[in-house]
Parts: structure tokens; C-alpha cells; sequence
């Protein structure tokens, strides 16, 4: 009964698994976005404003963008590798994980 639903579970959500794939690195760039922007704004903040200016656009427009791209799919590869019956439970623990990341830094 218990493995009826879990297998039901996880092949619903294999139906939405790049959506979820998705979710999951956009929440992780945003609780660990300020960190990154925090370190890059460390490393250039003796240069001009121009340079700064510019750093901050080519990592919040590409370097995010980029990142985005490239982990989506590779997360998406790896959560199609976990069997159905075990899908819908590690995906709900990913979300209360990071939600308790999330609550943690205050995001």
C-alpha cells in the first residue's frame, strides 16, 4: 500500500522533474546568491565604479544565468537516475532541507 503511493508520487513527480530541477538551483542561487555577490563585492571593491559596475552586470546577468543553465539540467540528470519509489521523498527532503537552509540565513 505504503510502496503503491510512494511509486505513485514519484512517477507524478518524474512528469515535472525539470520544473522541479529548476526550482531547486534557482533556491539554491538565492540563498547563496548574497554570499557570492558578497565575496565578489570584496574582491573588487579598490577598483573604479565602471569595473565594479561592470563585474556585477556580468555576474548577475551571466555568471547567474549561466549557472542556472548548467545546474538545472545537471540535477535534472541526476534525480532521473533515482528509482520512482524513492523520487517523491528525496525531492520533498530537498524542498524542507532548503526551506530550513532558507529560514536559517533569513532568506
Amino acid at each position: 500500500m505504503l510502496d503503491d503511493i510512494l511509486i505513485s508520487f514519484g512517477s507524478w513527480i518524474r512528469g515535472h522533474l525539470f520544473y522541479v530541477s529548476m526550482m531547486i538551483s534557482a533556491t539554491v542561487l538565492v540563498i547563496w546568491g548574497g554570499d557570492i555577490n558578497r565575496i565578489v563585492r570584496n574582491q573588487v571593491q579598490t577598483y573604479h565604479f565602471v569595473v565594479r559596475t561592470t563585474v556585477f552586470v556580468l555576474l548577475c546577468a551571466f555568471g547567474y544565468g549561466l549557472l542556472l543553465n548548467w545546474l538545472a539540467p545537471f540535477l535534472h540528470f541526476q534525480l532521473a537516475q533515482v528509482s520512482s519509489r524513492y523520487l517523491g521523498v528525496l525531492i520533498l527532503g530537498i524542498m524542507i532541507g532548503l526551506g530550513m537552509i532558507a529560514e536559517r540565513k533569513r532568506c
